[in-house]
């Protein structure tokens, strides 16, 4: 994915060695693997509350001291601001052409632990996207966890987060900032509203399907935000897409649950079968196409 030298997004709230809140007691290191990657590709509001809940409270949190960031963490910051302003163009592209406005989310980058409008943000969620305060949450250590943890992208010797140019994953990594993205737009398109509230009104096998297609519409997104931006910038390489498909496998719901347990409940998946994840984002990325992506009156 080439990346490097090209336009940064102002929309990024760097909180990371700023003083922000940690919460005592919490490693990322210490969870099991499969929680973590269920969480690492989007969380709706009501999971994301219920989770954000058991974080340490208040009263056991201390203030951070501030610090100079790293090398790998500037390098991290360049590649999220360059990702999330081609969020920006495309999606502003796309509601122009619907004859809508399109209004870009803020990017939050943090370490442990951060307040949001959804409640207390936490590592061992993974990127997040808040509805409340339309900011997208991402703890940079995600990019390691996403090699060292599940395999996703290329060398998992490697411990730092983005300190190689052109590293291999790097678009893995650029995947799961545009399906936080999308689900941003589906915010702004009243998606979410509309899946909260059918949500609230259902069983929990009937919330759970509606999950599923809210998450595989933002995959679908992320699709037509590749293929939009390469069509712009062309900013892909060869093999980038086949990083998208391998990390879509990995997160899907049947795999980890394989993986943590070595059975099977579709009726608990929230997020989509592996191959499903992978048929949403290639549908998007094929048609470039919005109206392509409505996985809720679609046969999934």
């Amino acid at each position: 994915m080439r990346w490097k030298d090209r336009n940064e997004s102002n929309n990024v709230e760097d909180r990371r060695g700023g003083g922000g809140i940690k919460a005592g007691g919490i490693s990322i290191i210490g969870l099991v693997v499969a929680f973590v990657a269920w969480k690492f590709f989007g969380v709706n509001p009501q999971q994301a509350y219920q989770v954000t809940q058991q974080v340490t409270s208040q009263s056991n949190q201390t203030q951070q001291p501030v610090r100079q960031p790293t090398q790998d963490e500037t390098e991290a910051k360049r590649f999220v601001s360059t990702v999330l302003a081609d969020t920006e163009e495309t999606w502003t592209q796309v509601f122009k052409e619907q004859g809508k406005t399109y209004t870009p989310p803020k990017l939050v980058l943090y370490t442990g632990s951060t307040q949001t409008a959804c409640g207390a943000g936490q590592a061992a969620m993974g990127p997040f996207y808040c509805p409340a305060d339309q900011k997208v949450y991402l703890d940079t250590s995600f990019f390691r966890d996403m090699k060292l943890k599940m395999g996703i992208g290329g060398d998992q010797s490697q411990s730092t987060e983005l300190s190689r140019k052109d590293q291999a994953g790097d678009f893995a990594l650029a995947y799961v900032i545009a399906h936080e993205v999308g689900h941003h737009v589906q915010n702004l398109l009243g998606v979410s509203k509309q899946v909260y509230r059918l949500r609230s009104q259902s069983d929990e096998r009937t919330g759970n399907q509606l999950s599923v297609r809210q998450e595989l519409q933002a995959d679908c997104f992320s699709g037509v935000w590749a293929r939009r931006t390469d069509e712009r910038v062309k900013f892909l390489d060869q093999g980038d897409i086949a990083e998208a498909m391998d990390a879509a496998e990995k997160i899907g719901d049947d795999y980890l649950q394989k993986r943590a347990t070595g059975q099977i409940v579709p009726d608990s998946f929230t997020h989509g079968t592996s191959q499903q994840r992978m048929q949403w984002f290639d549908r998007g990325f094929q048609s470039g196409d919005i109206t392509r992506c409505d996985a809720f009156n679609t046969q999934i």
